[in-house]
């Protein structure tokens, strides 16, 4: 397509919070709900390698912001991003100021998770959470969200306190809505709209809760380096140790959070069924991009594990699907088993509009692509290198090492790193990491090695826990 082709093509992009890559019902996930997302699979490009550099909230918004992987910005945890995001606005940019300052209407509707929560960073208007929590608050003889108790990080499952018409999932779509039925006939928009789901609490409402009460899903996945979580490494499980009982729950309690964790993911799928009336309505597929992609995924007790901010598959690898404007004779329904990261989405919607982009090395997804080796940092702790789908995972609380072969093992159960007939690629692997920790992240090199940190000595074993209490804080955008 030529470049002033899409100068005028609006731009939709749709995020999730916290949705690991093997809940599309259309690429394989057969037990669960999700008839927008398959329609977005039919009529688009499936990218089914997709990873998060550093599979946290605010590195990987800040990613999708900036262009920048997190190693490269520096950011790699929930509290690190503001002197990044405030330098590149100013220089304008950030994904929504290029944007804007190419004509653009810019809005963001849901969760930024911005730092201060709000700042624009670009936008020209933003709707948070934090606006539904004190819209709500206005509202307490009518519907009361939250109040069930269970705190943003627990993986326990429980109904919502709320009808699906005052889900905090209902109430974005509305805005979205809005915004599309609003907006300025004469500019094109980038609308992104941010689903605070399948992120903790697991407290869907109950009609989607119902919908999962017959249905059989799979339980967790282990290895042969995980099965007995008393010999598990027990460094890359300290996370979920300090904000969740992952590793008290029986397998029947597990499958309970996974269908909770399904049912979020339902009820934002059927409200998606909504957005895309709307735009069918106000003649909009002909020519908006629609982008879907989630910042990170989520353990879900595989190998014992909750959360995120690890490089296993669970956490770090990630839905993403395009679907071109309908204006576009181009094929459709196809599946790109290449990898990409989500530092590939700045260049790729800017493309869209029309705009080479101004920084970062992230991969124009509307252009072949070759594969690639993979990095990533998350909190100068937990470390990958993955080269010809065959990845190492280093955690430096406790200094483990784990290797495997995706080619033959995508669900990670045989830890390669001892196998002789790995030893050579192992090495490799180890040396490869090493030095681009050296490059990007030299103050955590001590030694000549990445500085270690001690491990908890067995299950639960943390100085501290935070399951995530959150209450009535509107100066933290961390409402799901």
């Amino acid at each position: 397509m030529a470049e002033n082709q899409r100068t005028q093509d609006h731009i939709l992009l749709i995020t999730t919070d916290q949705q690991r890559f093997d809940t599309i019902q259309a690429l394989g996930a057969k037990n669960i709900f999700t008839p927008h997302l398959n329609y977005m699979v039919g009529e688009g490009i499936s990218f089914t390698r997709c990873y998060a550099d550093c599979p946290i909230c605010v590195p990987s918004r800040t990613t999708i912001m900036t262009g920048l992987r997190g190693f490269e910005s520096g950011v790699i945890s929930n509290a690190t991003h503001e002197d990044t995001m405030i330098k590149a606005t100013r220089e304008r940019t950030t994904l929504p100021a290029v944007l804007t300052d190419a004509g653009y209407q810019t809005y963001a509707m849901g969760k930024m998770h911005f730092s201060p929560a709000r700042a624009c960073y670009g936008f020209e208007k933003t709707r948070l959470p934090l606006d539904y929590m004190r819209e709500y608050d206005k509202k307490r003889t009518q519907a009361s969200p939250k109040v069930h108790g269970v705190g943003e990080c627990e993986v326990e499952p429980v109904i919502s306190t709320v009808d699906t018409k005052d889900s905090i999932t209902t109430w974005i779509t509305d805005g979205a809505i809005d915004f599309i039925e609003t907006r300025d006939p004469l500019r094109p928009f980038f609308l992104w709209t941010s689903y605070t789901k399948p992120h903790p609490p697991f407290d869907p409402c109950r009609e989607y809760w119902d919908l999962y009460r017959d249905i059989s899903v799979d339980g967790a996945v282990y290895g042969d380096w995980s099965q007995d979580i008393e010999k598990a490494p027990q460094g890359v499980l300290a996370g979920s140790y300090e904000n969740t009982n992952m590793h008290h729950f029986t397998e029947e309690q597990i499958k309970a959070s996974k269908k909770a964790y399904y049912a979020m993911i339902t009820q934002m799928d059927y409200s998606l069924g909504r957005l895309f009336g709307c735009l069918r309505e106000n003649g909009l597929f002909e020519n908006t991009w629609l982008v879907f992609t989630s910042d990170h995924g989520e353990m879900l007790g595989d190998h014992h594990m909750s959360q995120k901010n690890l490089f296993f598959e669970g956490s770090a690898h990630v839905p993403l699907l395009i679907v071109p404007p309908k204006k576009y004779n181009v094929r459709r329904n196809i599946k790109i088993d290449t990898l990409t990261e989500i530092n590939d989405l700045y260049p790729t919607i800017l493309a869209m509009a029309g705009i080479a982009a101004p920084v970062g090395n992230g991969a124009n997804l509307l252009e072949p692509i070759k594969e690639r080796v993979f990095y990533g940092n998350s909190l100068d702790v937990n470390f990958c290198v993955m080269e010809d789908n065959v990845k190492l995972v280093y955690c430096a609380r406790g200094d483990h090492y784990l290797l495997f072969d995706m080619n033959k093992d995508p669900m990670e159960r045989c830890d390669l790193s001892k196998d002789p007939g790995y030893a050579a690629q192992f090495e490799t692997l180890k040396q490869m990491l090493l030095k681009q920790v050296r490059e990007t992240r030299p103050d955590i090199i001590v030694d000549g090695k990445i500085r270690t940190l001690e491990a908890p000595k067995f299950p639960g074993d943390v100085p501290g826990h935070w399951f995530g209490f959150h209450y009535k804080d509107y100066s933290v955008d961390t409402f799901h």
